[in-house]
């Protein structure tokens, strides 16, 4: 008897069909389909477009008009600026009392209490180094303008991921504005503030305040919400109170999330320094800065370095506190301060507050030099690889502007319609709406065609930092010697500030979007690499043992085992490489990257708050549609399942 054969591909069909991914893309399908002939190609239409240039730059002069005289600015704000100006003041005198002996000696002592005396010699050929450098004075100014800041981000930070993390309605409610904050550029606010405060030490601290207290905020909450249920159990049925079970439970079970919260903190406040010195608040900022103006890459480095060791020194010390492994106290706190003012009080009656004159260095000229030999031998003319800017040119003429053509070839709703469909096929139908209501108010806005291309470089830069990235994350995570190799490279290049390698970049590069994506690789290259060899090495070795006894060699290994089980940390990687690359939009705007980095610093330099803001409320709905195309959503399971 015949037996009746079904070919395959028919039988593929329906499976295909019962497919979640491909379902979702054909209900698109369906709905474009029947909205097409309603819908218009090009760009963005100028009738759905609303202009926010009258109320916004009614706002603005309203403030500068009432500045010096209605209640609000006299007796609110008024009191911050003030309360602000004192407390770096009293934090920054304080430091000049102790002198450079006291400083060293307590950050040394310090160190040594939380981590041992090998962290301790660190810190304190750091702060030794930061003199020897010339610049001392400048490294109090910023410590003390830190120290200020931090603290005010610490306290808002907790205050709201407390909310947060007790209150589920406050955590929906502080998300949205958490984002904001974190994805906002510096440059879009620095305005703002500077309308209401004027240029100073007190916009200067706001702004640091407004960008460095978001992780403290999603941290808090973070360990409050993940505090061990049963302890929470054991503790309430002893008839503990709300408050006390706050206390005595969640906040001591939380200590570990609390202290990365700070060390965050940190990082992202020193990462304003230089930021924040175009608004007045000196220190090894403003050197920075001013050197730069110059055209002087020395005297930035020389400016610059303080910044890395001081981030280095704040990161290995609030890292060591939140271990639970660090070594036993063997320094109390009454001896380390004894030891502090005995060595200040010794300073200061041998007359050495000061640093040394004689005992400085100066490396301003011989990187000059090298960045000179750089800029005459490597820019062009080399031989077969031809030079820097044959590169650049090459980069953009291949992959930047084919990139920026094709987005903004398509018609505006299949730029929508691409968007919903990476939202949708990785998450669920909220994240494709979030996403794609995020994208069409980049075109109500009336700022469409400069956002494709800011689109166009981030995608490039995310694509080079990725390949870069992984690779390097891989050869660490399979190599102690490797790891331990680029960790000071990776900590150098995460902490210098992006103005100092701006001007070497600029030099071999030029001027253009090429030297913009270049800067944005390198600043966010150095987490994509962390989080992909953590991720790596944080693999089941028992899964690799198994691997390991069936045969399989180390690239089977590689791709088969560890690859496909640190999908969740890979991930994690390609979306804060988005993140980080989108944060140094900015900083491409004032070095050719043109599109909405030069629209804010152009809103930020004219006082033009209708510019600057508009296009820094794109960039956050840009890194918000980014953040939710490559960060997949978990679906919540249903009842019964």
């Amino acid at each position: 008897m015949a037996t009746l054969t079904v070919p395959a591909s028919r039988t593929n069909i329906p499976r295909l069909l019962k497919s979640r991914t491909a379902a979702k893309l054909l209900l698109l399908a369906l709905v474009t389909a029947v909205l097409l002939p309603l819908l218009h190609g090009g760009s963005w239409p100028h009738d759905l477009t609303v202009s926010l240039d009258k109320p916004l730059t009614g706002a603005s002069n309203w403030v500068i008009d009432n500045r010096d005289s209605h209640p609000l600015f006299l007796y609110f704000f008024g009191y911050i600026s003030n309360a602000v100006v004192l407390s770096v003041r009293a934090v920054y005198l304080t430091l000049l009392a102790a002198g450079w002996t006291g400083v060293t000696a307590f950050g040394a002592l310090l160190a040594w209490r939380v981590a041992g005396p090998r962290l301790a010699a660190g810190t304190a050929i750091a702060f030794l180094a930061c003199g020897a450098l010339g610049m001392w004075v400048p490294t109090m100014q910023t410590l003390a303008l830190m120290v200020v800041a931090v603290l005010a981000s610490v306290v808002v930070g907790a205050l709201l991921g407390l909310a947060a993390g007790l209150s589920d309605r406050l955590d929906r409610a502080l998300r949205p504005v958490l984002d904001t904050m974190q994805v906002l550029p510096a440059f879009a606010y620095l305005l703002p503030v500077v309308l209401v405060f004027g240029i100073g030490v007190p916009a200067a601290v706001l702004a640091t305040v407004v960008y460095a207290a978001p992780p403290m905020a999603r941290l808090t909450a973070l360990g409050l919400r993940g505090a061990d249920p049963e302890v929470l159990e054991a503790v309430e049925s002893l008839g503990a109170t709300r408050r006390q079970r706050l206390l005595t439970a969640r906040i001591p079970l939380a200590r570990g999330e609390l202290l990365l919260g700070l060390n965050q903190t940190i990082m992202m406040a020193l990462s304003m320094a230089v930021i924040a010195s175009v608004i007045g608040a000196g220190g090894l900022g403003d050197r920075v800065y001013q050197a730069l103006a110059s055209v002087d890459v020395g005297q930035a480095l020389a400016a610059g370095i303080p910044i890395v060791l001081l981030a280095i020194v704040l990161d290995r010390v609030t890292g060591a506190a939140g271990d639970g492994t660090s070594r036993p106290k063997t320094i109390g706190r009454a001896y380390a301060l004894a030891v502090t003012v005995a060595v200040a009080l010794a300073a200061r009656l041998l007359g050495r507050l000061d640093w040394p004159s004689g005992w400085t260095l100066n490396i301003a000229e011989p990187v000059n030099r090298a960045v000179d030999w750089m800029t005459n031998h490597l820019y062009s003319g080399v031989p077969v690889i031809g030079g820097t800017a044959d590169w650049a040119g090459h980069f953009t003429t291949w992959i930047l502007d084919p990139v920026r053509g094709g987005l903004q070839w398509l018609p505006w709703w299949s730029v929508l319609l691409i968007v919903a469909a990476l939202a949708w096929t990785i998450g669920t139908w909220r994240t494709a709406l979030t996403a794609v209501l995020a994208m069409a108010a980049i075109g109500v806005l009336g700022v469409w065609d400069p956002a494709l291309d800011t689109l166009s470089q981030v995608l490039a830069a995310v694509a080079v930092t990725l390949v870069l990235g992984f690779a390097t994350g891989i050869a660490a995570a399979r190599s102690d010697r490797v790891e331990r190799a680029l960790r000071p490279v990776l900590d150098v290049f995460q902490t210098m500030p992006q103005f100092v390698y701006l001007i070497p970049v600029v030099a071999l590069f030029g001027v253009g979007r090429a030297p913009a994506v270049a800067a944005a690789v390198v600043y966010a290259l150095p987490a994509v690499v962390r989080i992909t060899a953590q991720g790596l090495r944080q693999v089941d070795p028992a899964a690799l043992e198994s691997a390991r006894s069936l045969g399989a060699t180390g690239r089977q290994q590689l791709w088969q085992v560890q690859l496909p089980l640190a999908k969740r940390s890979l991930l994690l990687a390609v979306n804060q490489g988005v993140v980080l690359v989108l944060a140094v939009v900015i900083i491409g705007g004032l070095v050719g990257g043109g599109a909405l980095g030069y629209n804010v610093a152009f809103g930020l330099a004219q006082g033009d708050l209708a510019t600057g803001l508009v296009a820094g409320a794109a960039i956050v709905c840009l890194g918000l549609m980014l953040d939710r195309v490559t960060q997949p959503t978990e679906r919540r399971a249903t009842k019964g399942a």
